[in-house]
């Protein structure tokens, strides 16, 4: 977890023009709030970008983040662990998290990713094309199924099975070359980096300027690609409200928005999580 300080007061946070106000809330001038943020391991580039940008913009605001798979997340919430925001990677885990009573309000959908195959650098494993993946004696690493980008995986995986030269049985031929199975995608992404696999699949967020040198990417075609869909929302008992409101609606928000496509992640237009998903 890292503290991140805002130390200035500009009047509230302008979005679009507009201070929070009403509904989404107003920060007073003079209160100090600590917030904490729970939030999916792939968000963590993007989400420390958003504090640099609101430490220029906000009242003064200690956020406090926690990084980690949305599985893990939200159990460490069902087991009383307080926070006040929870942005998932999937919309499975906060379904999970609303069940439980964890959430106020309604979720947003705040972004959207896809998956890349990654390899060292050196490619050890002569990976040049998605169908070397199921080649007998490949190292891969995947996120669990447990874990929102291991279950996009072998949705892309399923799919491919469709797609011309792969057969219906490449997800199993796949699957059989897998030697790790990570708790959050970063752990993926770190094994290949350091040479530990012959590949993984994460999302293309995760290639980030600090790794592009170390490894090489395949793409999956659009049409074979699995889409992540990032909620987030309030949590319940929140004693921070007009700031955890604050901290969304900023992530909504255009700036916030700019932020995450330039991190790599799709433009969401902010939209309720429909019930029951």
């Amino acid at each position: 977890m890292r503290w991140v300080n805002y130390r200035r007061w500009r009047g509230g946070l302008a979005l679009a023009g507009a201070m929070f106000v009403g509904g989404t809330g107003s920060l007073r001038a003079q209160q100090r709030a600590e917030l904490t943020v729970f939030a999916a391991a792939s968000l963590k580039d993007a989400f420390e970008d958003v504090a640099t940008a609101l430490a220029r913009r906000t009242p003064p605001i200690a956020v406090r983040y926690n990084f980690a798979g949305s599985q893990q997340l939200v159990l460490q919430l069902q087991q009383g662990a307080r926070a006040d925001v929870f942005a998932s990677a999937d919309e499975r885990w906060m379904q999970a998290a609303r069940d439980g009573g964890l959430v106020a309000g309604t979720p947003a959908i705040f972004a959207r990713n896809r998956l890349i195959v990654i390899t060292p650098a050196a490619n050890p494993g002569r990976v040049d094309r998605l169908q070397d993946l199921s080649r007998r004696g490949l190292k891969l690493v995947l996120a669990a199924e447990a874990v929102p980008a291991g279950k996009y995986t072998r949705e892309a995986l399923a799919r491919l099975a469709a797609a011309p030269g792969f057969g219906s049985d490449y997800p199993s031929r796949v699957l059989r070359n897998v030697v790790s199975q990570e708790e959050n995608v970063k752990g993926v992404v770190t094994k290949v980096q350091l040479g530990e696999a012959d590949a993984g699949i994460v999302y293309v967020s995760d290639v980030t300027a600090a790794v592009r040198h170390a490894v090489r990417t395949i793409e999956i075609p659009e049409r074979y690609n699995a889409i992540a869909t990032y909620p987030i929302a309030v949590l319940q008992g929140t004693e921070q409200s007009d700031a955890a409101r604050a901290f969304v609606e900023f992530v909504l928000s255009a700036e916030g928005q700019g932020i995450l496509a330039r991190q790599g992640f799709l433009p969401a237009e902010a939209q309720a999580m429909a019930p029951g998903r």
